[in-house]
């Protein structure tokens, strides 16, 4: 049974979820040294923000299969070693989605009225109203730094208090900002203008330190911050600086460069700071619905089928996934075709996509077909995320089509491979749920991918069949299909046997070389 090991305080309900098919082991609490030693052991890692999936644990994971972060970030995991390694990394994109908005809003409002030190000074018995005038939200305006899911509800929020938005996002159209009743603004002119600034973006090379004092002294006077995505975005040292001589007039402060913060950081006891450990996705709801998502991630990773919220493979959304998904068997049992049909190395593969299917992201499609091809060939695991990497390593050059236009199928996967001085083709669609190759080298088919398959061009003359036949028979090949495919060059067939036992090389020969057949290949999909 697959091995799932989870850290750092996972949900319980997605770990019951798993447990209904995996072995699941529970350490809440690890040390780095801890996860080194036991991490081989384990097909699945389960983590949130406390447990570092560096290089050199990736590298011991001999069995990892899949990494799943039960949250929006995965700063906390080295994505190129596990890319590398053909390791999914999946996260939680929308599973803390509110309760992150709700915190940045109750961290804006909470500097804004004073109340974490007004608290306090109630509890201490003093009664100190004129020392906690704060400020309104309303007719103030907020800039919001990313205008993703979170800084989206926080805009819609904002705008509910009676503020002003200006969002910045390098992705945010002004079709998008206007239905949100957002205004589109640079940089600058956000960070100039705004009463209350909050950050939604990833940490990057680009954003790290995107907000430090250069910036902050160009700001309103009275500007206050808030820093509920990664610790990073606001440089932490120039803020305290900032706080401490009036440049900044508040912060809140959830996410910080190091985690937990040592007793020493520049903003503990500086002016006019709320501080929270890390607290966005840290209520009821969120971890039990990011920790559900991973666990379905997790779940589809180790049966083998693709997942759509993998962030080191082509992102698919779950309406897409919807529509994709019935193809995805069949591009890969094309892309093993083509390979078994191929003469020599393939150096290009072509997928080109014919008809409705054309309207939406076919990238997982394209990256089927890449491992279908591979997988025959390569001794190493080929998978959605390490199966574009490969073929670049071997000099496979990959390219999509699109064309809207299908005369004969509602939707046509066609899958083209060029060798040295050839080149081959298949065709698949879905009947149904069914997928059909319906077209091999112009022949015109209509086979059920099955585990195996044996091709043959052939003279069309009477007796080739029943040859074939005769000679698997007298060696215990048993025939389960048979498809003889047309084409317009004349004299010339394609026979396609579905066949249930392996054919032995010296079979495989005598068949290519009888006078009436032009070739014989076999295609395998055990390994596909």
């Amino acid at each position: 049974m697959k091995k799932i090991l989870a850290v750092d305080g996972i949900s319980a309900k997605g770990i019951e979820l798993l447990r209904a098919e995996f072995e699941v082991d529970v350490r809440d609490k690890i040390s780095h040294e801890e996860l080194l030693e036991i991490i081989a052991d384990y097909d699945a890692l389960m983590v949130r923000s406390a447990s570092k999936v560096s290089a050199d644990v990736i590298e011991r994971a001999e069995k990892l299969k899949i990494i799943g972060r039960a949250g929006v970030g995965v700063d906390n995991i080295d994505l190129n070693a596990a890319t590398a390694r053909g390791i999914i990394v999946i996260n939680s994109p929308g599973g803390n989605t509110i309760a992150a908005t709700e915190h940045t809003l109750a961290m804006m409002l909470s500097m804004s009225r004073h109340i974490p030190a007004a608290n306090q000074s109630v509890h201490e018995g003093r009664w100190d109203r004129k020392k906690f005038v704060g400020v309104e939200l309303k007719g103030k305006t907020l800039g919001v730094i990313g205008m993703g899911r979170i800084g989206a509800g926080v805009a819609k929020r904002a705008i509910a208090f009676g503020m002003k938005v200006i969002g910045y996002d390098p992705y945010l159209s002004e079709e998008r900002a206007n239905d949100l009743g957002v205004k589109v603004g640079a940089f600058d002119e956000l960070i100039e203008s705004s009463d209350f600034i909050t950050v939604h973006m990833p940490l990057t090379p680009d954003t790290k330190n995107m907000i430090a004092m250069p910036q902050m002294k160009r700001m309103k006077s009275g500007v206050r911050l808030i820093n509920c995505a990664r610790g990073g975005i606001i440089n932490e040292q120039d803020l305290a600086t900032a706080l401490n001589e009036g440049i900044v007039a508040g912060a809140a402060i959830d996410v910080f460069v190091d985690e937990p913060i040592p007793s020493d950081h520049p903003l503990i006891g500086s002016k006019n700071v709320v501080l929270t450990p890390h607290l966005g996705a840290s209520t009821i709801e969120a971890q039990i619905g990011v920790s559900l998502d991973v666990a379905e991630g997790i779940r589809a990773a180790l049966n083998g089928e693709p997942v759509s919220t993998a962030v080191n493979m082509a992102s698919v959304s779950q309406q897409v996934m919807r529509i994709i998904a019935p193809y995805l068997h069949l591009a890969e049992r094309l892309g093993g075709t083509i390979c078994a049909l191929a003469e020599g190395a393939i150096k290009k593969l072509e997928v080109t996509y014919n008809g409705e299917i054309t309207e939406v992201n076919t990238g997982l499609l394209t990256t089927a077909v890449v491992k279908g091809m591979l997988n025959p060939v390569l001794e190493k695991e080929v998978n959605y995320v390490n199966a574009p990497m490969l073929a670049k390593e071997r000099g496979i050059k990959i390219t999509e089509v699109k064309h809207k236009e299908s005369s004969d199928f509602a939707n046509l996967i066609t899958v083209t491979a060029h060798s040295k001085g050839a080149s081959c083709t298949v065709k698949g669609t879905l009947f149904g749920a069914e997928g059909r190759i319906v077209e091999i080298d112009n022949f015109r088919v209509d086979v059920d991918p099955h585990e195996r398959l044996l091709v043959c061009p052939h003279i069309n003359c009477p007796g080739v069949i029943g040859t074939i036949g005769t000679l698997m028979g007298k060696r215990g090949i048993n025939i389960s299909g048979m498809q003889v495919g047309k084409t317009e060059i004349r004299g010339r067939n394609l026979m396609v046997l579905t066949i249930d036992n392996d054919i032995p090389m010296d079979v495989l020969n005598e068949v290519k070389a009888l006078d009436v057949i032009f070739d014989a290949k076999v295609v395998n999909f055990y390994s596909v």
